[in-house]
């Protein structure tokens, strides 16, 4: 069997697999699968320090229900016996109408669903529910903080729309409302995505719907790194600014499992954005999966404000650290971040890919993301890293950890210590921070006298 580029897959782990299944049996190859699974967890769980901005770990009490029976039922339809597609679902409508329920609360929406498989989903399901095949979308460059969710190679190219970029300023951290009204009045769009993989400070949602309300416009935000943040009071509600859609992922800054949420307050989009989810998108939904996330969704209800608030703080921190350990921090005069992400200027080190992955080789785990100075092209080399200090806050750590992480990141980039060696001062610094916190399980965790956080 041969692999091409047209895989897209990288063809020398597609051959070793090839080549692992064709010499083992089956059985074998089941062990081999949970022997993976506990490796990862031995050294992505507990050995790593994890900056990855699109990762945080779910409590034990969610992980125990992505397992549930409840997953084995087939679940079609809408909640209620007359609209579903099988019998034997009452005890699973409760469990579905308590997730909306908790969603709309956590959101302060008058609508929630929560049946899609990812935070890519919701934002097809915004793309369909607010537009038209030929309508226009405005969206953010990729440099400049934007993502796929709102560009032609993803749902609005998919649902055929015409993409104009929202006009940036202040290097790429806020929209230049003067060229947004302008370029908004010349192409009249029907929608405007706020899509965002790097996110360091609030944008003016309010006036961007102000400017499109005239023509009917509709403003989208994309909340797949917010969602928690804005559940946990810790960065401004979309819904409350005036957009008419928020969408996120149950994973990133949320915590929960891998899931897309979608909320919204007008009454006129239920139709469009449930039909939309069933039975365009959705067949049999995960109900182990919902279960999750609405048990994700009450830890965020307790402890959410909490655990954001010391997210931010941490991410404040981290970059401050990194900057006087010599890094080229971004948006330095702006304050840092008021998110949990932070946005590292690597020109000097090397290309961002190969900069993070200096740091896996050490145990520390960031990822490759484009500056707002990197051209708009598919295939441009990011000159930048991408931090979130979401995992590590979750796992107890505050601001004076945050300089530790910073001089780890230094030795392994700037004094150049042997990967190896600093690999075992992270194993060593995470053996203290193996709990999980911000949860039914666990509370908060302890201050920094020792003494309960709760």
């Amino acid at each position: 069997m041969t692999f091409t580029k047209g895989d897209q897959h990288d063809p020398d782990t597609l051959a070793a697999a090839h080549r692992q299944v064709a010499g083992s049996t089956a059985a074998e190859l089941a062990r081999r699968v949970e022997e993976l699974v506990a490796e990862n967890d031995a050294w992505r769980g507990r050995r790593c320090v994890n900056l990855v901005a699109a990762e945080s770990p779910t409590s034990p009490a969610v992980r125990a229900l992505l397992s549930a029976e409840v997953g084995t039922r087939a679940s079609g339809g809408h909640i209620g016996p007359l609209t579903r597609c099988f019998p034997g679902l009452g005890v699973v409508d409760e469990i579905e109408a308590l997730c909306i329920e908790l969603l709309k609360e956590a959101f302060g929406a008058g609508h929630a669903d929560h049946r899609l498989l990812g935070g890519m989903a919701g934002c097809m399901v915004a793309v369909t529910a607010l537009a038209e095949p030929g309508d226009t979308l405005m969206s953010l460059p990729v440099p400049m903080g934007g993502d796929s969710s709102g560009r032609l190679d993803g749902p609005p190219g998919v649902r055929g729309l015409r993409i104009v970029d929202i006009p940036c300023a202040d290097g790429g951290l806020t929209v230049d409302l003067d060229a947004f009204r302008a370029t908004a009045e010349r192409h009249r769009p029907r929608v405007v995505s706020i899509n965002q993989a790097m996110t360091l400070l609030p944008l003016p949602v309010r006036q961007l719907k102000e400017i499109v309300a005239p023509w009917g416009g509709r403003l989208y935000f994309d909340g797949a790194h917010q969602a928690g943040l804005i559940a946990g009071g810790a960065y401004p509600n979309p819904l409350a600014e005036g957009a008419d859609l928020l969408t996120g992922s149950g994973g990133k800054t949320f915590s929960g499992p891998q899931s897309g949420i979608v909320v919204w307050d007008d009454d006129r989009l239920s139709r469009p954005v449930t039909t939309t989810i069933f039975p365009t998108l959705t067949g049999s939904h995960q109900i182990n999966r919902v279960a999750a996330l609405a048990v994700a969704t009450a830890e965020q209800l307790e402890y959410g404000r909490a655990y954001m608030r010391q997210t931010v703080a941490n991410a404040v921190a981290l970059a401050t650290a990194l900057t006087d350990a010599g890094f080229d921090v971004f948006a330095r005069e702006y304050g840092y971040t008021r998110t949990h992400q932070i946005l590292v200027d690597v020109r000097g080190l090397g290309p961002g890919i190969e900069v993070a992955q200096a740091l896996e080789r050490a145990d520390i785990m960031v990822n490759k993301m484009l500056l707002p100075s990197d051209p708009d092209l598919p295939d441009a080399e990011p000159s930048g890293i991408r931090l979130g200090t979401v995992e590590v806050t979750r796992l107890g750590m505050r601001e004076p950890d945050m300089a530790t992480i910073a001089g780890l990141m230094r030795q392994v980039l700037l004094a150049r210590v042997p990967a190896e060696v600093v690999r075992r001062d992270v194993a060593e610094f995470r053996e203290s921070f193996q709990r999980l916190y911000y949860c039914f399980d666990a509370g908060l965790p302890p201050n920094p006298s020792g003494r309960s956080g709760r």
